[in-house]
């Protein structure tokens, strides 16, 4: 992970922002702010920030619109600032492409470690994958996913994924036709620094698939769930 790594911290609070910010400059990151929706889009799409930090409950647009907005052009990766009883916000969070999330009231070094923790997982992915398998390509008859482009295509076409579903794609793609648990998936794809629930895995192979779909029928099939126990990816022998 870059000591430069630049983040966007969005909060219609002054305080929350102050004291973010405050915590991540200790730690080396680059600092950019937003206090409204509209304008951390528009940050957002202007720069390749390495991660977004964006309270869901703002003016003018709020952090699911931005989320949903931002996913339509880059896959940056967003961790949703929620209060608590916002549980049905936080899941739509998710569906839409949010990578993780923190309850207020929270600790400023619980943000500092769920933000490293991003950073780590995106960057270090294409090594981990590497050390996994003695090819750096994935190949199935549907789909192929290059490691060390950090592309996912079928049919020849490229299908646009957010870290998280490219790493839940990846995991599972490196054991075709395993079933895996759900409690498995939460463990092993957002490790130990992640406390969410079930559904996470689920809205997750939800967006998968449907991006999937949008390329590619046959490719989104490959995404299996089992009833009672979880998801695999199954391979048709071709």
């Amino acid at each position: 992970m870059s000591d430069t790594a630049k983040v966007l911290v969005v909060d219609d609070e002054d305080r929350i922002r102050r004291l973010i910010k405050m915590y991540l400059e200790r730690e080396n990151f680059e600092i950019e702010e937003a206090d409204n929706g509209q304008t951390a889009l528009e940050l957002a799409l202007q720069n390749d920030y390495d991660a977004i930090i964006l309270d869901i409950m703002m003016p003018e647009m709020d952090g699911i619109e931005v989320c949903q907005e931002l996913r339509k052009e880059k896959n940056t990766p967003v961790l949703m600032l929620t209060a608590k009883g916002e549980e049905s916000n936080r899941v739509q969070g998710f569906e839409i492409g949010a990578d993780d999330y923190i309850v207020k009231p929270f600790s400023p070094r619980e943000v500092v470690l769920r933000v490293k923790a991003i950073l780590r997982r995106v960057s270090e992915l294409k090594l981990v994958e590497a050390d996994m398998s003695s090819k750096n390509i994935i190949a199935f008859p549907h789909l192929t996913i290059d490691l060390d482009a950090y592309r996912v295509t079928t049919h020849g076409k490229e299908v646009s994924l957010t870290p998280k579903e490219y790493e839940l794609l990846c995991f599972l793609a490196q054991s075709p036709d395993k079933v895996y648990k759900r409690e498995d998936l939460l463990k092993e794809v957002w490790h130990y620094e992640f406390f969410g629930d079930l559904r996470t895995v689920d809205t997750h192979i939800k967006r998968l698939r449907e991006k999937l779909m949008s390329v590619s029928e046959d490719a989104a099939k490959m995404i299996v769930t089992v009833w009672g126990v979880g998801y695999k990816l199954e391979v048709d022998d071709e």
